[in-house]
């Protein structure tokens, strides 16, 4: 699939489920993914960062498999070899991962995302070609406790300046993803919110749901 499609697919997605899984509630990353996918997502994130680079690749061409089988995107944290080696559809990098220009000329067919929490790292990652920026965190999250909370308001803030699709992730969960959602958010980004819970592919859907209604 070429970049255009891809970027397609991004724009026609609702909720971005990143999967970790230490953060899986004691089963298995494509356990959770497999649930994910029957809900119904469109986009997948793959988010490893104490595997070896060996177990990383084998799980992420799985979960190519998987999300290739689903029609849903896969999206690798941090790693544009893993990502390319695997036959993703792109990489989400943060400030200190590799620069979204330098992932650009080394993938010019993924997908590549970028995580800003200000305007000017928001506007950067866009004029170095990133296809999508998230911002966050929205909320306190447990998954990065020290920092900065930006809150909803930073959506308003930011997201006028931007010509690119955006997504938001922090903290966003059952009870807060309306607020989001009320402010332009089409592809809020959860984590344990689905991934820890009891019913995966309940929590999905129903996020979806506010998403989409």
């Amino acid at each position: 699939m070429d970049l255009t499609r891809r970027l397609a697919a991004f724009e026609q997605a609702d909720l971005y489920v990143v999967i970790t899984e230490a953060f899986c509630a004691g089963r298995s990353a494509l356990t959770v993914l497999d649930q994910v996918l029957a809900a119904g997502v469109g986009i997948v994130q793959l988010r490893e960062k104490d595997l070896e680079d060996r177990p990383f690749y084998e799980l992420a061409v799985e979960c190519r498999r998987r999300t290739g089988g689903a029609g849903a995107l896969l999206i690798i944290d941090d790693r544009v070899d893993i990502a390319l080696a695997a036959g993703a559809d792109g990489v989400h990098l943060g400030q200190t991962d590799l620069p979204v220009a330098a992932a650009r000329r080394i993938a010019p067919d993924l997908v590549i995302g970028a995580s800003t929490h200000s305007l000017e790292e928001a506007l950067a990652a866009q004029e170095a070609g990133a296809g999508y920026v998230n911002i966050g965190p929205i909320f306190p999250t447990a998954t990065k406790p020290d920092a900065v909370v930006l809150g909803v308001e930073a959506i308003p803030r930011l997201t006028p300046h931007l010509t690119i699709p955006w997504s938001t992730m922090g903290g966003i969960n059952g009870g807060n993803i309306a607020q989001v959602v009320a402010l332009g958010a089409r592809h809020p980004a959860v984590m344990s919110a689905v991934t820890a819970a009891a019913d995966v592919m309940a929590a999905a859907r129903a996020l979806r749901k506010t998403i989409i209604s």
